[in-house]
């Protein structure tokens, strides 16, 4: 569940909205029942725990309705969960004990709220599949991009998508059995959407010129029956650009990728702010990130190398060396994930993060910002350049220490990753705004805890 710009998950809105209730209600009536009747910090005492609980289940992927769509999975995360939030609670009880629940009312309150959660969402899961609460989709065309789209929509739970079928003259290729069938011609849209109660018609014809039922799907949609482009659907379901069927004037007449000069310098401001104090913050954790890599393979600790900033513009960033001193070639080369010359302490601080730390300095020089595309080598940003259409676009903005492509994508060594994660930073690049940098550093922790997406 991402909370920022771009259309949200109604299911995954609901989903947390209702478990905000959830959690409060059970701790007020635990402490009503079990606490004591006069308190002055009663408030407290109820939101803090609830906004900890809400975390512990966002960090288990709780929000996340493709991945926690079955019971077992429901029942897991949330013990998983309730469990995490319990240990940190008695952690910061010890150290803030104005905070504390009455020790009468802790256990009930976590049954109670372990309870309710469990049975809401077994009920909303089978209420999620109902009929009556599902969008009918149909798609025209039957190309590649129908085909990925089909693949999309059948794999995740998180929107109410269902495909009915597409309106084309051929089948879609690469489908395998199971999938819904060619329901007709494109110029039946019409009838179809009739017959088959669609409530959404997605377009997905690359070659327009002649072949788009343009009355039809002007009929349909003065009808109420809401009518957009694969891309469209495409990235409000993945978080993530097609890049197939992008196009110059998509990206000149779109909503988006037009960053204003205060969203620009409010973000700069806030760089300024969190790199000043995160340096006074990390200086221990970064003399200690020194000297182990000192002891263990000497000079130089900091890693100097040139990337490629905002605007083209060439900037030298600094990093913990985390490889062996002879590991660059006099041919640069891809860090592979499992990369053999990565040292032990260099695998450590990478894991944690670690090795970053001294790119703060970068952002308090405006070369980076704390969230944007990873900044890459003048040598194969020329490479990727010539080879991937739309490249040099994500250096519309500056570079970040984390950043989408970073925490939903894996470590990318190919030219093919290198286009994956150009899709998450185009999206970024068009979605950019203070509340989406915020989603991603809280994901960035999610990632540094439990090792998932981009390291």
């Amino acid at each position: 569940m991402q909370l920022f710009k771009r259309s949200v998950s109604a299911r995954g809105l609901t989903a947390f909205g209702f478990e905000i209730l959830l959690i409060s209600g059970s701790l007020l009536v635990a402490t009503r029942l079990y606490g004591p009747t006069n308190d002055p910090e009663f408030a407290w005492r109820i939101v803090f725990p609830t906004g900890l609980f809400l975390a512990c289940l966002y960090y288990n992927d709780f929000y996340d309705l493709t991945v926690v769509s079955s019971g077992r999975e429901v029942v897991i995360r949330v013990l998983q969960a309730a469990g995490a939030a319990s240990i940190l609670l008695a952690l910061i009880y010890l150290v803030l004990p104005v905070l504390r629940l009455d020790h009468s009312a802790f256990f009930p309150s976590l049954f109670l709220l372990v309870a309710t959660i469990l049975a809401w969402r077994f009920a909303f899961n089978l209420l999620i599949h109902s009929p009556q609460l599902v969008e009918n989709i149909l798609i025209v065309g039957t190309g590649p991009v129908a085909a990925a789209l089909a693949r999309q929509i059948a794999q995740q739970q998180d929107f109410a998508y269902r495909l009915v079928g597409f309106a084309g003259h051929n089948a879609p290729a690469g489908l395998p059995q199971g999938y819904p069938r060619v329901l007709g011609e494109p110029n039946e849209v019409r009838t179809l959407v009739a017959q088959y109660g669609v409530s959404r018609v997605v377009v997905a014809v690359a070659d327009r010129r002649g072949s788009l039922p343009v009355e039809e799907l002007m009929h349909v949609k003065l009808s109420g029956v809401k009518v957009e482009e694969a891309a469209t659907t495409y990235e409000r379901l993945t978080g993530k650009l097609m890049l197939e069927n992008l196009t110059p004037s998509a990206l000149i007449f779109s909503d988006g990728f037009g960053v204003l000069r205060w969203r620009r310098r409010l973000k700069r401001a806030a760089d300024i702010l969190l790199s000043s104090v995160g340096l006074v913050l990390a200086a221990v954790p970064m003399a200690l990130t020194a000297l182990i890599v000192w002891l263990e393979s000497g000079r130089p600790i900091i890693y100097r190398q040139e990337r490629v900033g905002e605007h083209g513009r060439l900037f030298t960033v600094l990093k913990f060396r985390s490889m062996r001193v002879d590991a660059e070639g006099a041919v640069p080369v891809w860090a592979a994930e499992g990369d053999t010359r990565v040292t032990r302490v260099g695998r450590f601080i990478r894991l944690t993060r670690l090795d970053e730390l001294p790119q703060l300095w970068n952002v308090l020089r405006g070369d980076m910002s704390f969230v944007g595309p990873r900044p890459e080598r003048p040598f194969f940003v020329s490479q990727l350049t010539e080879r991937i259409p739309f490249y040099p676009e994500r250096h519309a903005v500056k570079p970040g220490i984390t950043g989408w492509a970073q925490v939903k994508y894996r470590y990318g060594a190919s030219i093919e990753d290198a286009t994956e994660k150009l899709r998450y930073d185009l999206y970024y690049v068009k979605h950019l705004s203070l509340a989406f940098d915020l989603t991603i550093v809280a994901d960035t922790v999610k990632v540094i805890l439990f090792g998932k997406g981009a390291v």
